[in-house]
């Protein structure tokens, strides 16, 4: 009984150190380089209108991979 107990702590912590290293995947998913509101939202399901344009730091309409890095550092978007 020891062991399972011992195994299924190890394991526990395991699966814990994944998730806490896990990263969310933002997928470019029509091919152009940056990413719209839509594809941010599939990686980031409560993105706002407004923290989207926070992120789209030069107004253009799509977030480039800079932005997104930026916004992550800062804490404005999870990593």
């Amino acid at each position: 009984m020891k062991t399972i107990n011992t195994l299924a702590l190890v394991l526990g912590t395991a699966i814990l150190a994944v998730a806490a290293n896990a990263q969310t995947v933002v997928s470019d998913t029509d091919g152009n380089g940056t990413y719209s509101i839509e594809e941010l939202r599939a990686a980031y399901p409560d993105l706002t209108d407004e923290v989207f344009a926070t992120v789209d730091a030069n107004g253009d309409g799509q977030v480039d991979a800079d932005e997104l890095a930026a916004a992550q550092e800062a804490g404005v978007l999870p990593n």
